[in-house]
């Protein structure tokens, strides 16, 4: 079997998908993006092209070695981007091919079904009990939602305690009924890290997560040291060699390697056995379509450190189509108690609507993240 053509597909709202094409007739989907530089990355998985076309798709470990140390400079969100959204497709071709779901070709699965969590709150958090509300109608007991607005490295008692606020309504209104997580989003400085850890400590959130912004990581340990929060961070690592210098660091208590920016499902299997040599937890950063999802749910059901998958089912983000209506095979996604149950279907398990993602290309928007800005003028962390 012989690779013949990579297609990319841009597409609502805020993704890509790429088809890799076989002269046996197998196709393989992938999902490489970074929010934001869709067009970037799609320039990159054009550049692979040169290096994949007529290779054998079987050879996914010598492909992404290629991809990866066959040209001087490495690494980076484009770059991994690119080689994850390749590598989730010579997955799905290589389980199509055999006939047999990814999780087997990596030894079998360690679990039946996937927790998940849901979005809610958008990029400044409101409204968060009505849409957990609405979620919880819907199979969802976990939540995730951003624990603050901008947050300046020295912020007011009023910008704490208003962040402080949106947590404490979860638990009066809610009480023990749900569990949620709270994502600093980057928008914290270690200054006020701190400060924040302390004061949402009584209200027991699952986690949270990136405390600080991974450039300084050296932080995470103080601040694991200051709290009994479980501290997550990996969306922004984007290979096992990033994550191996946070693993040693400490801190970490649940890491979180997206598997369409980190190198896709040939690394972030590596990352997965690296968190559990240290006692962490895995839970894949997901905000992404479906063929996301379905790479992030194969490495979930055989890393017996997984914890947690998140998945943008109603996502403030989604504007324009929402996570199945790219999909053919919708009820393998259903969110039962909370699981999702494992994927049987061959390869990533997932049944892309190509005709769909074809005429949705063509009118694919340019999603940008805003910018942000302080009130004395300067650039905020979005």
């Amino acid at each position: 079997m012989k690779i013949t053509a990579l297609t990319t597909y841009r597409v609502a709202p805020r993704w890509m998908f790429l088809k890799i094409d076989t002269d046996e007739g197998i196709s393989g989907w992938g999902e490489p993006v970074i929010e934001g530089r869709a067009r970037t990355v799609e320039t990159a998985v054009r550049e692979f092209g040169e290096t994949l076309i007529g290779q054998d798709p079987g050879r996914i470990n010598d492909l992404w070695q290629s991809m990866y140390r066959g040209h001087f400079y490495r690494g980076g969100p484009i770059l991994m981007s690119a080689i994850a959204g390749i590598d989730q497709a010579l997955w799905d071709i290589k389980g199509k091919a055999l006939g047999v779901p990814v999780h087997e070709l990596l030894g079998g699965r360690v679990r039946d079904r996937m927790k998940v969590y849901g979005w809610v709150g958008g990029d400044r958090p409101g409204e968060v009990i009505e849409n957990m509300q609405r979620l919880m109608a819907h199979g969802f007991d976990t939540f995730k939602l951003n624990g603050c607005e901008e947050m300046p490295m020295l912020a007011s008692n009023r910008a704490v305690d208003a962040a402080v606020a949106v947590a404490a309504g979860v638990r009066t209104a809610l009480g023990q009924q749900v569990d949620f997580g709270l994502d600093f989003h980057g928008r914290v400085a270690m200054p006020m890290a701190k400060v924040l850890l302390k004061e949402l400590e009584p209200l027991r959130p699952l986690f949270v997560e990136e405390p600080v912004l991974a450039e300084q990581a050296e932080y995470y340990a103080r601040l694991a040291d200051s709290t009994s929060i479980p501290l997550a961070a990996g969306e922004r690592m984007y290979s096992r060699f990033e994550f191996k210098r946070v693993l040693e660091g400490g801190g970490i208590a649940i890491l979180q390697p997206d598997l369409s920016h980190a190198g896709g499902i040939t690394e972030c299997h590596k990352i997965a056995a690296m968190a559990e040599a240290h006692d962490v937890a895995l839970a894949p950063h997901c905000p992404l379509g479906p063929v996301a999802l379905a790479a992030c749910l194969q490495i979930d059901l055989v890393a017996h450190n997984a914890v947690l998958q998140e998945q943008s089912m109603g996502i403030h983000y989604n504007r324009g189509a929402e996570l199945l209506d790219y999909v053919v095979n919708k009820d393998d996604f259903r969110v039962e108690g909370g699981y999702i149950q494992a994927l049987r279907k061959p390869g990533l398990g997932v049944e892309i609507d190509e005709a769909r993602v074809v005429h949705a290309s063509r009118q694919a928007p340019d999603w940008h993240n805003p910018l942000w800005r302080h009130a004395d003028g300067s650039v905020a962390e979005w």
